[in-house]
């Protein structure tokens, strides 16, 4: 499996394709921190393999400080449990089926798209974007979150 992933301001996925508003960043520039974001989207395109298909996959996405530590992406609903009421990875499954057409080899796409609304960034530093596919980091996308005047 492959995958080629961005940075946006918003994305979604409608009738088998990925949109995105204001694709292609990895600087937000703050005058001050704690920060809030207003929104973070990601866009990603799977290349699932024809080995890889009538199979159900998991992903998942997190964000991580420079340290290795993940961010808190939203609260927690009132019926999941969590140490401090927080999430902090968004978890996903697709199964990508084997049409008729497809012939022995050829991959298939698959389109994702992830809203992070509200996200707070502690401190101006690097982050990254982390994406797993059945439990194998597949993409890496740093970001910094950068002092106005810096």
């Amino acid at each position: 499996m492959e995958i080629d992933a961005f940075l946006a301001d918003s994305v979604v996925v409608a009738e088998g394709k990925l949109y995105a508003q204001g694709a292609g960043w990895n600087i937000i520039r703050t005058s001050a921190t704690p920060m809030r974001h207003p929104r973070i989207g990601l866009g990603a395109l799977v290349r699932v393999a024809f080995t890889e298909t009538n199979q159900e996959h998991f992903f998942t996405v997190k964000i991580i400080d420079q340290d290795g530590n993940a961010l808190p992406i939203f609260e927690a609903p009132a019926n999941v449990e969590t140490v401090d009421g927080k999430i902090y990875e968004w978890k996903g499954k697709f199964n990508v089926g084997r049409p008729p057409s497809l012939a022995p080899g050829d991959a298939q796409i698959i389109p994702l798209a992830v809203n992070i609304d509200g996200l707070v960034f502690p401190t101006p530093t690097m982050y990254s974007v982390v994406i797993s596919i059945d439990d194998d980091e597949m993409k890496r996308l740093p970001m910094r979150i950068q002092m106005i005047g810096s």
